[in-house]
């Protein structure tokens, strides 16, 4: 270190002292840019360069890398493949302490790709990604990636090659879509299946038909599984049983794809009822028929009576009160509104939004309603709705709906209204309407904190004692514009219950102090 400071006194000592002329055309950002960067001198960046070779052995091989590239791409992929291989061959478990010199590693692999070969030969490159993501199963199960730094990483290959892949000719896109369908039995974290998802819809039209048959040829190759009749008895692994039903799942959504892509909506549908006989997705089914302009078939498709699946409960439908199935019901009326326009059967959409409006308080369901109603019928029909809202059992998804739709009047009514009702358990409701009623509705907003405040305490949250700490302050600030007893108790007699009943959680007490 002391030679290295030397040297650069000795070097700036016997370097020539720059006019002021040479002084005004440098520039004067610090911050690194081209612009700036250009002010430095060659030997000024070969310094900087060879330093940061020496310390960081990401950085030295992207510049290794770099180097290669004016030998040709021959030299920069047999580069790559040393490290593939290398990755390939690894066993060793990489914990978090390793993890981010790993990835600062793979990530310089991967830009050595895209920024070194890819210039020089796109097909190369791609075969290099491809044989990367291949490595992605060995590879994440061996390392300790709670932070998901790795799989990123992967992502971003999968993404990359799927750009790449677009500009191939139809006989060069087929090639490597081939190889990558190879590669799917090697795919349990579904970065092939992603690729190939975003590559086939975008590939030239005349490359759909002959991979839909290389497709056909793959799924044929698969063993039967052991539920079919040539195994009566079960005789082969579950595990091994598993694995052969979902590959011929993941190809047959393949062909989906390239059936969307050719605009056959009549094998998207064969194959929906060869992969899922008895609970066919009528909603995917309906979709693409209306596409195709067969509106009739897409709407007796929506209404088919279905076998019940599992239950599906969305965070919204527990937020307005719906404890039902109502994600994927949202999602098939959806479509069956479309379906009805599309069929000039206008009184059925809007009877249908009405009632799916009333159902789950869909804000967009009650604004495409109110939007085709004739002129001066929007207002009573808004009156109307709203007072639904507020006649709810459960109040709390009607303060949902009107705090997002918003008004925030009919919000304040409500919560004055039904006052006892409110429960500070469902916080992802109260917090955020309080903090909406605050500037013009304190006492309002003043009844939600203290909901909020008597669950955090009652149920002892000691992790929830800081938001606890935060309602008491806002309460201060909301009792000065409340009149004389327009809350009962009074803040300073509420603060004092408080004490009395919860005085013991000191957790909570000291954070109000603070």
């Amino acid at each position: 270190m002391a030679r290295r400071a030397k040297a650069a006194v000795e070097s700036a000592a016997s370097a020539k002292t720059p006019t002021d002329s040479t002084l005004r055309k440098k520039s004067r950002s610090t911050t690194p840019t081209a612009e700036s960067l250009a002010a430095l001198s060659q030997d000024r960046l070969i310094a900087l360069i060879l330093e940061e070779v020496g310390q960081s052995a990401a950085f030295k091989k992207r510049v290794t890398a770099a180097l290669a590239a004016l030998q040709g791409p021959d030299r920069v992929a047999a580069m790559i493949d040393r490290r593939l291989s290398a990755l390939e061959k690894a066993r060793g478990y990489i914990d978090w302490q390793k993890r981010r010199a790993f990835a600062a590693d793979l990530d310089a692999t991967l830009a050595t790709i895209l920024s070194d070969l890819k210039p020089l030969d796109t097909e190369m490159a791609l075969d290099r990604i491809l044989r990367f993501l291949r490595s992605a199963d060995a590879t994440l199960e061996r390392v300790d990636d709670s932070s998901g730094q790795v799989h990123a990483i992967y992502e971003t290959a999968a993404e990359a090659a799927a750009g790449l892949a677009t500009g191939l000719s139809a006989e060069a896109a087929l090639a490597f879509v081939t190889r990558a369908i190879d590669g799917l039995e090697r795919d349990g974290f579904g970065l092939i299946g992603a690729l190939l998802d975003d590559l086939l819809p975008n590939l030239p039209k005349e490359a759909l038909a002959p991979l839909d048959a290389r497709l056909v040829e793959a799924i044929a190759a698969l063993p039967a599984p052991a539920w079919r009749k040539a195994d009566p008895v079960g005789t082969a692994p579950a595990g091994q049983d598993w694995e052969r039903r979902y590959r011929r799942l993941s190809l047959n959504r393949l062909r989906q794809v390239i059936a969307d892509a050719r605009g056959d909506a009549d094998a998207f549908i064969a194959l929906e009822l060869e992969m899922s006989p008895e609970r066919p997705d009528r909603v995917a089914v309906a979709e693409r028929l209306l596409t195709a302009g067969r509106a009739a078939e897409a709407l007796d498709w929506i209404r088919r009576e279905q076998k019940r699946g599992p239950a599906v409960t969305t965070r919204e439908d527990l937020l307005v009160g719906g404890f039902a199935s109502q994600g994927p019901e949202r999602e098939r009326e959806a479509v069956e509104i479309r379906i009805l326009d599309a069929l000039g059967r206008k009184d059925e959409a809007q009877a249908l939004r009405w009632s799916r409006f009333e159902k789950s308080l869909d804000p967009q369901a009650l604004r495409d309603y109110l939007a085709r109603l004739p002129d001066f019928e929007d207002e009573e029909a808004l009156e109307r709705a709203l007072a639904h809202v507020a006649s709810r059992k459960d109040p709390h998804g009607g303060l949902y709906f009107l705090v997002r739709w918003p008004n925030l009047d009919r919000a304040a009514r409500l919560v004055l209204d039904r006052r006892e009702e409110w429960s500070g358990r469902i916080w992802e409701v109260l917090a955020p309407a309080a903090e909406a009623l605050e500037p013009d509705h304190s006492l309002a907003a003043s009844v939600l904190y203290r909901a909020l405040i008597a669950d955090i305490l009652e149920r002892a949250r000691s992790p929830a004692y800081g938001h606890g700490a935060r309602y008491l302050a806002r309460l201060a600030e909301l009792a000065r514009d409340l009149a004389p007893g327009a809350l009962t108790p009074s803040h300073a007699d509420y603060v004092a219950q408080l004490r009395k009943a919860h005085g013991r959680k000191s957790g909570f007490w000291s954070q109000v102090e603070a």
